[in-house]
Order: C-alpha cells, then sequence, then structure tokens
C-alpha cells in the first residue's frame, strides 16, 4: 500500500529530514516495500508549489534524499508508491499538483470510466493514468466551483465518489502553502495524526547502528504531523476517524469535520481487487 506524510509547521519553515529519512519508520525505510515511485512536494517561500518525484523507491533515488536534507518549506507532503495497476512513470508519480495546491493518495477506486464522464471538460486536468490523479481533478473542480474553498470541494468529491463509484480505500492528503488536509475514508487503511504544537522534547532515536540521530528545527518547532504509519514511538500518534476531514491553518489550529457519514455504496474488499490486491494490504492499527 503506498504511504502518504503530511506535515505543517504554521508559518514557520523548516525541513522534515528526521520523518523523510531518520525516523524508525521514515519515508525512506517504507519505501523499500512501496518500490514504484517517490514524490516529495513543498512551497518556496513566494509560495510556488515545489516538486521532486521519480518512478523510483525512494532508498534507491539519491535526489529525494538529497531534497528532504535541502528543502524547507511550511507544509510538506510526500508519497512513496506501491502501484494498484498502472505503470511507474512520472506522469503516475505523486504528488500531484493543480491550482498551486499539492495531493497524494492512496486506496483503491474503480469504475474510472464513470468518473471520467463526471468530470467532463475538467478531464483536461489529468496527464497520468491513475484513479488518484483523477480524484484529485474531481477536488479541484469543486474547489473551483465553491470559490476557491478546498473543504467544501473535498467534501464534495468524497461524497459523489462514496455514492457512485467501488471505493476500497480513498486516504487523502492536500497541501497549500498554508494549509493541510487530510482525510481518511472508509477504515480501510489507517492515517495517523501526531500533533507536535507543544513539544515537549527533542526528536531522535539510535539507529540500528547505535549512532544517535537527532533533527534539526523540528525537535522544538511546533509541527502537525500526517502519515500512513506512525513514524516513531511517541504515544501521542492518534488514528483518523473515518470520514473526517481534517484542517491545519495558517497558525497551527485543527479542525475536523464529518464530511461523509456513511460507506460506499458499493464498498470493494480485497478479493475484488484481482492483481492490485498486492499493493493494498491494510497497515496496521
Amino acid at each position: 500500500m503506498c504511504r502518504l506524510f503530511g506535515l505543517s509547521a504554521g508559518r514557520a519553515r523548516v525541513s522534515a529530514t528526521f520523518w523523510l529519512l531518520d525516523s524508525p519508520d521514515s519515508l525512506r525505510r517504507q519505501s523499500h516495500a512501496n518500490p514504484d515511485g517517490t514524490g516529495l512536494g513543498t512551497f518556496d517561500a513566494e509560495g510556488r508549489p515545489v516538486v521532486e518525484k521519480q518512478p523510483l523507491a525512494a532508498w534507491h533515488d539519491p535526489a529525494f534524499a538529497s531534497e528532504a536534507r535541502e528543502r524547507r518549506s511550511s507544509t510538506f507532503v510526500a508519497h512513496v508508491r506501491h502501484s494498484s495497476g498502472s505503470a511507474p512513470l512520472a506522469d503516475n508519480t505523486h504528488p500531484f499538483e493543480l491550482d498551486g495546491r499539492l495531493f497524494a493518495h492512496n486506496g483503491v477506486v474503480e469504475g474510472l470510466p464513470a468518473l471520467e464522464r463526471h468530470l467532463g471538460d475538467a478531464m483536461a486536468m489529468v496527464r497520468g493514468d491513475t484513479d488518484s490523479e483523477r480524484l484529485f481533478a474531481l477536488v479541484t473542480a469543486g474547489t473551483r466551483a465553491a470559490g476557491g474553498d478546498v473543504a467544501v470541494g473535498i467534501e464534495r468529491a468524497l461524497s459523489w465518489v462514496a455514492r457512485h463509484l467501488p471505493v476500497y480505500a480513498v486516504n487523502l492528503v492536500l497541501v497549500t502553502p498554508t494549509e493541510l488536509w487530510a482525510c481518511r475514508y472508509p477504515d480501510t487503511h489507517a492515517l495517523w495524526l501526531l500533533d507536535r504544537r507543544d513539544p515537549a522534547a527533542g526528536l531522535d532515536h539510535r539507529s540500528e547502528a547505535g549512532t544517535r540521530v537527532v533533527s534539526d528545527d523540528l525537535g522544538e518547532a511546533p509541527s502537525i504531523v500526517v502519515a500512513s504509519e506512525r513514524l516513531d514511538d511517541d504515544p501521542g500518534w492518534r488514528l483518523l476517524r473515518p470520514g473526517v476531514l481534517v484542517r491545519v491553518g495558517p497558525d497551527l489550529q485543527v479542525s475536523e469535520r464529518l464530511v461523509v457519514d456513511h460507506d460506499p455504496v458499493h464498498r470493494l474488499g480485497l478479493a475484488d481487487l484481482g492483481a492490485a490486491a498486492a499493493s493494498q494490504q491494510p497497515t496496521g492499527h
């Protein structure tokens, strides 16, 4: 199963090196089981998206290690991919960028011809073959129709998908230069949140070689982290409730709102996925 990572440090520009490379269950470590693509999305000091992605495993991609050490941003989204069927190409690698927003997803949504018909002219936003990019186009079209309200765009997209398409899982992280949204739907895969707005201690652990690895500015900087797996042994990780949209604002305010209150009408099980099942073994809760 693809792994997601999102981080907001509010208005501070920080490095996420610890979570991406050094933590006990870092994205680089997770990429050994998710070898089909790696992507890191951030924003520069002027708020412009900066995306580095390759159809390679993070552990095998020197650019990922370099960018993870050097990149500074107020918000981050990262993804390591285990393909559910589409080819390992750059256009199919997360995160995706539309209207200055960055998006990553894990899970499986079927019925893509119906989704494409529903998107209509919005299909012009799609370049690759994945359900994820089509879902992002649906979120973006809904956001545009709502005058730029991302929460409404996500709610409309998830509600339509839940009513009309066969769904195994739709977990998502979306970021702008100042905000982060995350949603877990339904309860198939885990999505965890760690609230470090009042960090009581730094971030560090001992590596397998016995070396102490210490984070830099994130050790003291307030932040909110979202991830498919708990990235360290902090007891503060909590599992997001299914169907609840989490928003982290510019001042690190966290709000949660139920946006889908029912199972998908056409809920898929692992046995329904065929060859895609190999990419979707659920993480532990």
